[in-house]
């Protein structure tokens, strides 16, 4: 099973961190496998996110998203409800002495013939997203 953590810490107050990682409109600013997305309403339990990310090839992929988890400013999780890989994942935040710590967790199951031919490239991009959280943190530090 494809899984990927990572911490670090943020130079900016937690409310700021929480409402950058809760916006979609920012996710293209600092992932760069997203090629389009969009909120479908206001952001809480329940609401979807549809994104369209790169997939081998630079193919297209619809990548939705449901929100399951909503608590500002300390968590927010999501469920992916659409694509050939339905990850789920969560950022936590919390206030520190220096700004806000960020542990982003992500995991997919994948099981039998997709876990021969998908599992190196889930993991792959999985990793990517972790190695992203530092043009966040450096946008957020600007």
């Amino acid at each position: 099973m494809p899984i990927a953590s990572r911490t670090i810490e943020i130079a900016a107050p937690v409310e700021t961190v929480f409402a950058f990682f809760t916006d979609p409109a920012n996710d293209r600013k600092w992932r760069g496998g997203v090629k389009e997305i969009q909120a479908q309403g206001a952001p809480g339990v329940g609401a979807t996110v549809h994104q369209v990310i790169a997939g081998p090839g630079g193919r297209s992929i619809d990548a939705d998203i449901r929100i399951t988890e909503y608590t500002a400013p300390t968590r927010y999780a999501f469920a992916a409800i659409a694509g050939p890989v339905r990850p789920v994942g969560s950022y936590t935040f919390e206030e520190t002495p220096g700004g806000t710590q960020v542990t982003f967790d992500l995991s997919a199951e994948v099981t039998g013939l997709k876990k021969l031919f998908m599992g190196g490239p889930v993991q792959k991009n999985m990793d990517g997203e972790m190695a992203a959280l530092d043009k966040a943190k450096a946008l957020l530090e600007a």
